[in-house]
C-alpha cells in the first residue's frame, strides 16, 4: 500500500505547492501559425478505396458465381461501393479559393468597411461544390451593418450575398 494519499509537498515556507495546468504544445493555439482549411480534393482518397473495394467485390462475385459462400448480395454491395466511389471522385474537386481570397471577395461586395468576420467551408449541390460562407460585420464598435456572402470555392464567384443594418441592439452602459 502506498502512502501517496497522505504525502504533501511543501515549499521552504511550509505552504503547499500549487499545481498550474498547462496545455500540451500540440493543443496550444497561441503558438500555432495561420490555420489552413484542408483541401476538398482529399475526398478522392476514400473514393478510390471504395472504387477498388467495389470492383473487387464484383470480381469475387463473378469468379465464384454459384458457390455457396458467395451470393448476389456481394455483387450488389460491390456495385453500390463502386457507384459511391465514382461519385466521390467527381465531388472531390480541388478548392482553388482559400479563406483569405474569400474574405477579400466578400469585403468588396457588401459596401461597408469590414471589421470582424468569419469563414466556414460548406458544400453546395449534388456535386458537393465547396463554398465559403462568410459572415461579415462592419468596422464600427458596435457594428452598424452585417452581411453574409457565399463565395464559390472553385471559381471565386459570388454565389449569393445579403447585407443589412445590424438589428442587434447594444446597451452602451453595459459595454
Amino acid at each position: 500500500m502506498s502512502d501517496d494519499s497522505t504525502r504533501e509537498d511543501h515549499t521552504e515556507e511550509g505552504t503547499v505547492d500549487e499545481h498550474v495546468d498547462e496545455l500540451p504544445e500540440d493543443l496550444d493555439f497561441t503558438a500555432a501559425g495561420p490555420i489552413t482549411f484542408p483541401n476538398n480534393n482529399r475526398r478522392r482518397i476514400p473514393a478510390l478505396i471504395y472504387l477498388v473495394l467495389g470492383a473487387g467485390a464484383i470480381a469475387v462475385s463473378i469468379a465464384f458465381e454459384g458457390d455457396a459462400t458467395v451470393n448476389t448480395g456481394l455483387a450488389v454491395a460491390g456495385a453500390l461501393l463502386a457507384v459511391f466511389g465514382i461519385y466521390g471522385l467527381f465531388a472531390g474537386r480541388t478548392l482553388n479559393v482559400d479563406d483569405q481570397e474569400a474574405f477579400a471577395t466578400a469585403g468588396a461586395i457588401v459596401g461597408f468597411p469590414v471589421g470582424h468576420s468569419s469563414a466556414q467551408q460548406v458544400w453546395r449541390g449534388w456535386l458537393s461544390t465547396p463554398t465559403w460562407r462568410i459572415l461579415i460585420y462592419s468596422a464600427e464598435n458596435p457594428p452598424k451593418n452585417r452581411g453574409i456572402v457565399l463565395v464559390d470555392g472553385i471559381s471565386g464567384d459570388i454565389v449569393e450575398w445579403f447585407a443589412e443594418e445590424n438589428p442587434d441592439q447594444w446597451d452602451p452602459d453595459q459595454a
